[in-house]
């Protein structure tokens, strides 16, 4: 080996050497500090894109729940204004019944029928409020099923049925204007009142029949999400036992290279000796 005050050449291969050791330290820090063995398009351009493309699929079913959990929301409380219809078309059947009896005096007759328009306006009343985020499926203010997010892509869709529970529809056939101050209009009411109680309780089914397939798929795109984030984890994060023992191991070579360029520095010192 030419000994030369112009080139070390031992200097030269201790000093790529401790570069490299510092270039794969600053790696291996990056990946402890961030958790991801692939944290931008450089560490690895074609995994970065795959993960990308799955944290944007994730996203997309984050919107997707939250439709869900409108359609969840809408579901309940018409379920439970339903109910309370339901229970209403009771004890008004209750009353009608009662207005059929032939004996009664005109003063319980007048009562009945106070009663009965009463409980007509609690119906109305408690139709009207069964709204959420200003969506009602059950006062007729909606004329086409609602529809709500079912996948990332926007393309399919779960459906929330409209279920008019209003006076004089469909469903409560019994109007506001339904009389029962004779037996003969009670009669004729009482199948008004039977007929509704019908169809209510039909309806009902149907509604919660939809929420359980709504709650059903919420859950579904609950753990689609989970194995997603999972599979993009397995992609880019970075195993932190084994970082941690890369972390040591470089650590010592660094400071092992630093000695040696320590000492390679010193080999023209050796020229020095030649010349006494």
């Amino acid at each position: 080996m030419t000994l030369s005050v112009n080139t070390n050449t031992s200097a030269m291969i201790a000093l790529q050497n401790l570069n490299k050791t510092a270039g794969d330290l600053s790696t291996v820090q990056g990946r402890i500090s961030t958790g991801l063995q692939v944290a931008t398009a450089k560490d690895n351009a074609s995994v970065w894109a795959i993960a990308q493309g799955q944290r944007a699929d994730v996203s997309a079913l984050g919107a997707v729940t939250s439709s869900l959990d409108r359609a969840t929301s809408i579901a309940d409380v018409a379920a439970t204004a339903g109910a309370s219809v339901s229970d209403l078309l009771n004890q008004i059947k209750a009353k009608v019944v009662a207005a059929m009896d032939p004996s009664l005096d005109p003063t319980s007759r007048t009562l009945l029928t106070n009663d009965f328009q009463s409980m007509l306006q609690q119906l109305t009343n408690t139709v009207t409020n069964a709204q959420f985020d200003g969506a009602n499926i059950l006062d007729g203010s909606l004329t086409t099923d609602m529809q709500f997010l079912a996948n990332a892509a926007g393309t399919s869709t779960v459906t929330l049925s409209v279920k008019d529970m209003s006076l004089g529809g469909t469903i409560v056939t019994l109007s506001n204007t339904a009389l029962i101050d004779t037996p003969t209009n009670a009669t004729a009411t009482l199948a008004l009142v039977n007929a509704s109680i019908t169809n209510v309780n039909s309806a009902l089914g149907d509604l919660g029949s939809q929420a359980t397939q709504i709650g059903n798929h919420k859950t579904f795109i609950s753990k689609l999400s989970d194995v997603l984030t999972t599979g993009v984890g397995h992609l880019v994060d970075a195993d932190m036992a084994k970082e941690s023992a890369s972390l040591q191991a470089l650590q010592v070579q660094q400071q092992l290279g630093a000695q040696a360029l320590s000492i390679a520095n010193q080999s023209p010192q050796v020229i020095l000796s030649l010349f006494k």
